[in-house]
């Protein structure tokens, strides 16, 4: 049986954290699997941090053009980090891999209604595999991660926390910290391997604390950083952990804003799409929006 993980709903706060933190350890990547990949030599042979991040930059495009949600893209990415530290694969099964991963979350977070056929999924995303390949190797990962599939994402605690933030400042809260552009920041830091070897709630208080610091109205920034150091005494976190990802996350945000950086979602994708394929898409498909940039204010 699948394993998954409900949505907050309305449960109170502190039941609701308690539930994520209680979980994150167990949908954690393998660290020393992560290891491996990050020491491996590009040679061709063997999978690398590098090729981990253009699947994932390709994934994102792909989730943009189906119009699919932030948690779809997230949950993919979780799952491919969480299968690639298990597994050792070559560079030449990585497409499809990070397809089935994605497919698995597009099942698992997306309307019946709004989940594609894989056939036109492989044509679109132009693979070359066939539907039988990806449901065996869908099959492989699935019971890999133990039938573990919807884990509890960065993308779900930066809700949580944005939420609790609400709930502390009031309403003029959502114009202090804008969930979407904190939404868009994330996706961006999961384009980065570094950020798969941590703690998925560690990672969304570093992009909040981030923010929070980017504010320049002297009283605002007060009130906001009272309710952060609030929420970081709940979740426990030390000082120094939070100003190491705090670095590195603004250090990500920092290339993602510059010329020379593959932004992610600027990459189009050349679609092969047949006259059948065409006419099943709804409209909404063929309105790709490129991700927001991030001013580089908030580096």
């Amino acid at each position: 049986m699948i394993d998954t993980v409900t949505g907050p709903g309305t449960l109170p706060f502190a039941v609701q954290l308690k539930a994520l933190t209680d979980l994150e350890g167990r949908y954690q990547p393998k660290l020393s699997g992560l290891r491996i990949i990050e020491s491996a030599s590009d040679n061709g042979l063997r999978m690398t941090s590098r090729l981990r991040d253009l699947e994932v930059k390709d994934l994102l495009t792909l989730s943009r053009f189906f119009g699919f949600s932030s948690e779809t893209f997230s949950l993919a990415i979780s799952l491919l980090d969480r299968f690639l530290s298990v597994m050792k694969i070559q560079p030449k099964h990585l497409s499809c891999v990070g397809l089935c991963c994605f497919y698995i979350a597009v099942k698992s977070s997306e309307e019946n209604k709004n989940i594609p056929l894989a056939n036109d999924l492989i044509r679109i995303s132009q693979n070359r595999f066939t539907v039988s390949d990806m449901m065996r190797m869908e099959k492989i990962i699935i019971e890999k991660l133990n039938w573990k599939v919807k884990a509890p994402t960065a993308l779900r605690f930066l809700r949580l926390f944005h939420s609790y933030v609400q709930e502390q400042l009031g309403a003029d809260s959502e114009k202090k910290l804008s969930l979407e552009r904190l939404e868009t920041q994330l996706k961006a830091c999961h384009c980065s391997f570094v950020f798969s070897k941590m703690k998925p709630s560690l990672l969304a208080m570093a992009l909040l604390r981030l923010e929070v610091e980017d504010q320049r109205d002297p009283e605002e920034r007060d009130q906001l950083s009272e309710a952060m150091e609030s929420l970081q005494k709940l979740l426990t976190i030390r000082d120094g952990d939070l100003v190491c990802v705090r670095e590195l996350v603004g250090k990500c945000l920092a290339e993602y804003s510059t010329a020379k950086c593959s932004r992610p979602n600027s990459q189009r994708l050349r679609w092969t799409i047949s006259g059948r394929t065409a006419r099943q898409l709804k409209h909404s498909y063929y309105k790709i929006t490129h991700l927001p940039t991030i001013p580089e204010s908030a580096c």
